[in-house]
């Protein structure tokens, strides 16, 4: 897989008091994988699948790395601050109207951490696509990421409902904004 630095991503490097946000490399496959392969996280997402296929991490960090890329995915790294390398990831995803949709995930030993608030609030703050509006939307069994969500400055804008893959389901979900200002 080709290598790409950050800044042919034109992805910033966004710094927490825990963390730093990065782009994804290939050397965070295993990780993903290691993850996203409990049946908790992935049933928490519309697009990550369970079981997880065979080279479905390496298929992700790929696209993420793809110069023709709608989606940007940072990965939340602890490692400066003597954590995992890669505790989970937050992205952004480009829409129509200077608009973006905020996603995120964190491996299941990192729950009740602060650690998904603290990445979407970085984000957010950081607001790289310059969108003057964020869009998100959590499963209702999911209180957990509504919760960092409006922890985050979110607003409730109603309910709606997402396929989920690994549920192999439509799921209730509630879909949440954010003006930019």
């Amino acid at each position: 897989m080709k290598i790409v630095d950050a800044a042919a991503l034109n992805q910033p490097v966004i710094e927490t008091d825990r963390f730093v946000l990065r782009p994804l490399r290939p050397s965070d496959a295993g990780m993903i994988s290691h993850y996203t392969s409990d049946r908790r996280v992935a049933e928490g997402t519309r697009a990550i699948p369970h079981p997880l296929p065979p080279g479905a991490s390496e298929g992700f960090v790929a696209r993420a790395l793809s110069p023709e890329r709608t989606e940007d995915v940072w990965a939340i790294d602890g490692s400066a601050h003597r954590l995992d390398e890669l505790l989970g990831v937050v992205s952004l995803t480009r829409m129509e109207g200077n608009q973006s949709e905020l996603g995120f995930w964190i491996g299941a030993g990192f729950w009740n951490t602060g650690f998904a608030t603290e990445a979407v609030e970085a984000l957010v703050a950081a607001n790289p696509h310059g969108s003057r509006t964020l869009f998100a939307e959590a499963f209702q069994d999911n209180p957990g990421s509504a919760r960092v969500l409006t922890n985050s400055g979110f607003v409730y804008l109603g309910d709606a409902e997402s396929w989920s893959v690994a549920r192999n389901a439509r799921v209730p979900t509630w879909t949440y904004l954010r003006k930019m200002e």
